[in-house]
């Protein structure tokens, strides 16, 4: 049941600002940058703070370095382009000086501050409006549920990083020199903002699917609650499946599409198994990453694209027969360029990362997806699986390959489903930033990326990726340590 009220413990922790009506949720114009007080006064104002909210999710991290970060970081994809700083990344060389690190610490850290300024706030109005139907529960329920979010992509990446849990109001050191929290204390921050936003926020705002899918919902909380027990390092795959089972339970009846293609073909956004997506709609609120990734006949452009899929992937799709997924995920086309790993020579035929369809001159409405239902179904195999309950994990991995006319799994025992898991995982959700995140919890990043045979074909030889145990996190950003001396690097960064 819902409370009727917010404890002043919870207060004390979490506080806010943002909505009206639901129906003009992506029309709100987003008040984040506001500092003041009197900047918050209206139910209005609260509405269009939370707008400011997800409008974080248009920042450069979500829109293309996620993807850097875990595709071209793994096996599935290389840097192409012409972008040093991401050659290195793929190539797994590690420097705190890469402005990419800062880059999206900096985005990421901007995200939670506009949060915490929203949870200290929207408390503080006094509208009637507000609490009409447990509006201003669910607007502090949103707003937890977004910071909780941006707290795991800061300590799936970094490990312990500073919690920051309600606005900075001082340049003084004691309030901008924090020291790193432990990777624990961050996950334990998630869970508690996750487990309030559950209290309040609901399994859908009405029947208009954009707001739905637009917004945090219950199943969106569920789906990160599960994501987030998989993936912390004590990981409890009970709690995992018990998540799992509530996304699929929630009233919004997520259910797959029958056809994959579907889902990326830009025609379907807002789907029934989308849980939560970014909601592009050109101009203003475009996606930029299509352009920097398509072939030249859909971006009208010349240059070298980036993230490009690896021989190791397409073998992958390949040696599974996966030929639906893979028309999907990859377009093959001539490039006016020479590939170093698929052919050194300009005008052969290469692949595209293809998910995203279409360019539009920078201006594209293609999406990402935050969360999706075949993941957490996939999700909920891997902990059915890890809990000893095989024949019901194959139940579950069936559902996905079926969809994309795959034989049911030959996978015999544990350690067989573990690694059929994993492959599905890879072809299911290429380009979708899910890769490293996984092969780092199964524990498997060091070997299948040391023994990745990956030829530069303009030396023949094999690319040695020197992975090691250390480079599982990333060295926390220079800049950010020259800011905050409090801040201890990763081990094995100097």
């Amino acid at each position: 049941m819902k409370k009727n009220k917010i404890s002043p413990v919870i207060l004390s922790l979490f506080m806010l600002i943002t909505f009206s009506s639901c129906e003009d949720f992506l029309d709100l114009k987003p008040i984040s940058e506001a500092t003041t007080a009197n900047a918050y006064s209206t139910a209005n104002d609260a509405e269009a703070a939370l707008s400011g909210l997800y409008d974080s999710f248009h920042a450069e991290f979500y829109i293309w370095d996620n993807i850097i970060f875990n595709d071209v970081i793994s096996d599935n994809y290389y840097a192409g382009g012409d972008n040093p700083e991401i050659f290195a990344i793929a190539n797994l060389n590690f420097s705190p000086t890469n402005s990419r690190l800062f880059n999206n610490w900096s985005q990421i850290y901007n995200a939670i501050a506009k949060a915490n300024t929203v949870l200290e706030q929207v408390p503080q109005i006094v509208d009637p409006r507000l609490d009409l139907d447990n509006r201003r529960e669910q607007i502090l329920a949103e707003a937890t549920f977004l910071r909780a979010y941006h707290y795991y992509q800061l300590v799936k990446m970094w490990g312990g990083v500073p919690l920051v849990i309600r606005p900075i109001s001082s340049l003084d050191p004691s309030e901008t020199h924090l020291p790193r929290n432990t990777e624990n204390e961050v996950y334990q921050q998630i869970i508690a903002d996750l487990e309030f936003a559950l209290e309040w926020l609901p399994d859908t705002y009405g029947n208009i699917a954009s707001v739905n899918k637009a917004r945090a919902t219950a199943g969106a909380a569920n789906a990160l609650m599960a994501t987030v027990y998989a993936q912390k390092p004590d990981r409890d795959y009970s709690k995992v499946l018990h998540y799992c089972i509530q996304v699929e339970e929630n009233s919004a009846n997520y259910t797959l599409l029958p056809n994959f293609a579907h889902l990326f073909d830009g025609n379907h956004y807002n789907n029934a198994e989308s849980i939560m997506e970014v909601q592009f709609t050109g101009d203003t609120e475009a996606n930029w990453g299509p352009q920097l990734l398509l072939p030249p006949s859909l971006t009208g452009d010349s240059w070298r694209k980036f993230v490009v899929p690896s021989v190791d992937l397409v073998n992958a799709f390949d040696a599974e027969g996966d030929v639906i997924r893979k028309n999907a995920s990859i377009l093959w086309e001539s490039a006016p360029w020479a590939d170093e790993f698929w052919h050194n020579t300009v005008g052969s035929t290469i692949p595209f990362a293809y998910k995203w369809k279409s360019a539009n001159g920078w201006a594209s409405t293609n999406r990402q997806y935050i969360f999706r239902l075949a993941d957490i179904i996939l999700l909920k195999a891997e902990a059915l699986n890890e809990l000893g309950q095989v024949e019901q994990a194959r139940v579950e991995l069936n559902r996905i390959r079926s969809r994309v006319n795959l034989p049911p799994t030959p996978a015999t025992n544990q350690q067989e489903m573990r690694l059929a898991i994993l492959n599905e995982r890879r072809l299911e959700l290429c380009q979708e930033a899910r890769r490293w995140d996984d092969l780092r919890r199964m524990g498997m990043a060091v070997e299948v990326m040391n023994n990745l045979n990956e030829i530069d074909l303009r030396t023949n030889t094999a690319v040695n990726f020197n992975m090691t145990e250390y480079k599982q996190l990333l060295p926390i950003p220079q800049q950010e340590r020259n800011r905050n001396p409090n801040l201890e690097q990763n081990p094995g960064y100097n």
